[in-house]
């Protein structure tokens, strides 16, 4: 069976980084790279599981 993903990403905020993080990781969110965004701030991209829904 293929693992499927869904991938979000979201702005960091310096000051606030890890909680915004830790939001995240509670609802199942793993942090796969932060990079620059391109008006200079941080961005987060986060992957987690697609749930396979039974038919």
């Amino acid at each position: 069976m293929v693992t499927r993903w869904e991938y979000v990403t979201t702005p960091l905020m310096i000051h606030t980084t890890q909680a915004i993080l830790n939001n995240w990781g509670s609802e199942g969110w793993e942090l796969v790279q932060v990079v620059q965004g391109p008006e200079g701030g941080l961005v987060a991209y986060l992957k987690r599981p697609v749930e396979e829904v039974s038919a």
